[in-house]
């Protein structure tokens, strides 16, 4: 876990949670601009990616290691006393997600990112059943992803810095698979006792690795109180890496500050 803190007086605490095979040092220009911007920073490498593990590149047992990962960061922004707001891409979508639908926190706000609600490719049915097989057998068992970092974003200069990470992990276990299925499926089961935070989720209008039409449909079920949808037509899975991504982060920021002003942190 990293800590960026603004100078001056800070508005709030932004908890960023990245998505899968990536970790947090692909953050960077967000990170600055939040830190510009007045705000602490908080982000980490969740297990099995970035500087968490060698030995278990794209590998988790359960789910629920990300979720326990996560809520540790969220506790370390409370030592601020201001406002904490959670941003999750991707998989960290699914893992913000996830975590509202089993604990109750101290929340301002929450933001989601092309959040992971359903993929657009995924194994043939063949590969899925002999996976629950695999998954028992040898759980460990890694595999390419599939993934690109075309699929990613249309920013040539995050693809030429991508292609050359040596984080940036290109396999993953027959076990993360089964866990990502389980942890979709339950994002939609327990959608019902979802905690009542204010929402903001952003979906990439032209998502190459997310399906756009799940995370709508979660999005209308979720019984919030306060909750807006934004899609960026044209837009990869990427948002805040696309070559728009300022005006993404605009519309973001001025989320995070609408609720500070009905919070009374800001006039």
């Amino acid at each position: 876990m990293w800590k960026w803190e603004t100078e001056g007086e800070a508005k709030a605490v932004i908890v960023i949670v990245h998505g899968a095979s990536e970790h947090h040092g692909r953050y960077g220009w967000l990170i600055e601009m939040w830190r510009s911007s007045g705000y602490h920073v908080i982000m980490g490498d969740l297990p099995g990616q970035g500087l968490t593990s060698r030995t278990r590149r794209g590998h988790i047992d359960s789910f629920d290691e990300y979720i326990f990962e996560v809520k540790d960061w969220i506790q370390s922004a409370y030592q601020f006393e201001l406002p904490v707001f959670l941003v999750g891409h991707s998989m960290g979508g699914l893992v913000s997600i996830r975590l509202l639908q089993e604990e109750r926190l101290n929340l301002a706000g929450v933001v989601l990112s092309s959040p992971c609600l359903g993929l657009i490719h995924t194994p043939s049915k063949f590969l899925d059943v002999i996976s629950h097989g695999i998954n028992l057998i040898y759980p460990s068992l890694r595999m390419e992803s599939g993934l690109t970092v075309d699929m990613a974003t249309r920013n040539l200069e995050v693809r030429e810095i991508d292609s050359n990470d040596t984080l940036y992990v290109t396999k993953m276990s027959v076990r993360w698979y089964r866990e990502l299925v389980t942890a979709m499926k339950l994002a939609f089961d327990k959608n019902s006792v979802i905690q009542d935070v204010p929402m903001l989720v952003m979906q990439a209008g032209d998502d190459k690795i997310v399906n756009k039409n799940s995370v709508r449909e979660w999005f209308n079920q979720a019984p919030l109180s306060e909750k807006r949808f934004k899609e960026w037509p044209e837009f990869y899975h990427e948002i805040f890496n696309e070559p728009d991504r300022d005006i993404v982060f605009q519309y973001t920021k001025d989320f995070i500050e609408g609720h500070l002003r009905t919070i009374g942190y800001l006039i």
